[in-house]
């Protein structure tokens, strides 16, 4: 079964100011992670509009909706908690207005990543409405606490058999190009413990600040020893957090902290990467106590779903029969070649492809350089467009 491009660009057109609508929508409804409860209602009365075949909730928060019941599943994934708006006085447009000014929505999740929503759902509306259903089930996936710990809520619907997708695309911002993959990442703790004296005495004590800054040095120069990858670029290290206990302003801290944001690239891994710190603290002539964070954070629902910070790298081979079915619908909507690159941040992919190892590309609406930023936005043609590639591609992948 083939599809015309220029009638699905045009039934997606016809729905251009209902997304532009439901796109102001979401954003008004502050949705940080672990607080999605008042924009996961909002989509489901979207999806219960537009006229998909099933939406249910998980015990996590995910919402996700159904179209078609065919042999091949098909998943689509938006995580729609967003981050902080930060200091409110920066931003030129009310971050929760969702202002449409020259063609463009701005406001907090615009970018990363509700703008997708919307494109998907209105996906399901004109895959209905042209009749583009074949063999293969859609799952439209609102996912929860991303950006509190990506992943974890995909190794939830996994583990739990909530779906259990074929394949996974991933819509976070990708400046409607196609992405196959991104590094990974950890977080990682380090420990130092000191001895605490009187401050008019420090030589009797053991300075636990003074111990962690001779590691931290140690830490700068390791970021620039770590390996590079010609697709996804360098590792990295840095630290983003750090923290002393002291009985008194008047005495030596015995206990120092840091947190470590280690990005991971091809051919890292987890012991690989908490070896290097190990070694860093032996270079700084240092003990000290490292370990993998966990996250144990209840979901809106008050569900918790344990999971260690260990977000693994992925690539997909360009070759994989879901990369060449991504480019062959762009070229089939957009009529002109792609764009196949990779995402700086992480996405949800670290669990789907990288632990699970189900099939997970991207494309979506928006560009990522606006995540997180005074200046979140997505131009209203991505979304149009976005809903194009959306409605089209599970026919053109359960074809493949």
């Amino acid at each position: 079964m083939k599809f015309d491009a220029n009638k699905v660009m045009g039934q997606c057109e016809q729905y251009r100011d209902e997304m532009v609508q439901f796109m102001r929508d979401l954003i008004a409804i502050p949705s940080e992670s672990c607080q999605e409860k008042g924009v996961i209602e909002r989509i489901k009365q979207e999806m219960e509009k537009v006229g998909f075949d099933e939406i249910k909730i998980d015990a996590l928060g995910n919402i996700l909706g159904r179209i078609g019941s065919g042999k091949h599943v098909i998943a689509m994934d938006a995580h729609i908690d967003t981050v902080g708006i930060g200091d409110r006085s920066e931003w030129k447009h009310d971050p929760y207005q969702g202002k449409v000014e020259n063609g463009v929505i701005f406001g907090r999740g615009a970018s990363d990543q509700e703008a997708a929503m919307v494109s998907m759902v209105y996906a399901g509306k004109v895959i209905k409405d042209l009749k583009l259903e074949d063999n293969y089930t859609l799952w439209v996936v609102g996912t929860v606490q991303e950006e509190d710990c990506d992943g974890m809520c995909w190794d939830f619907i996994v583990k739990n058999k909530v779906i259990e997708p074929e394949v996974v695309v991933i819509t976070e911002p990708t400046n409607l190009d196609i992405y196959r993959g991104h590094r990974g990442r950890m977080e990682i703790g380090v420990t130092v413990k000191g001895v605490s004296c009187h401050g008019s005495m420090p030589h009797l004590g053991k300075n636990a600040v003074y111990m962690m800054s001779k590691f931290v040095n140690e830490v700068e120069k390791l970021n620039e020893r770590i390996k590079h990858d010609d697709f996804l670029g360098k590792g990295t290290v840095t630290v983003s957090y750090i923290e002393c206990d002291t009985p008194s302003l008047c005495a030596v801290p015995d206990r120092a902290y840091v947190h470590l944001d280690r990005r991971l690239t091809a051919g890292e891994t987890e012991d690989s990467a908490v070896a290097e710190v190990k070694e860093a603290l032996k270079l700084a002539g240092v003990e000290g106590k490292v370990e993998v964070l966990n996250y144990d954070t209840p979901s809106y629902t008050g569900y918790v779903h344990n999971f260690k910070k260990y977000f693994p790298t992925w690539i997909l081979d360009e070759n994989h029969k879901l990369c060449q079915a991504t480019v062959e619908n762009y070229k089939a909507i957009f009529g002109k070649d792609p764009k196949v690159t990779r995402w700086n941040f992480s996405t949800n992919g670290i669990a789907t492809m990288g632990l699970h190892k189900i099939p997970t590309i991207g494309f979506g609406p928006a560009h990522e350089i606006y995540a997180h930023t005074v200046e979140d936005q997505v131009p209203v043609e991505h979304l149009v467009k976005a809903a194009a590639f959306y409605a089209t591609f599970p026919m053109t992948y359960s074809n493949k």
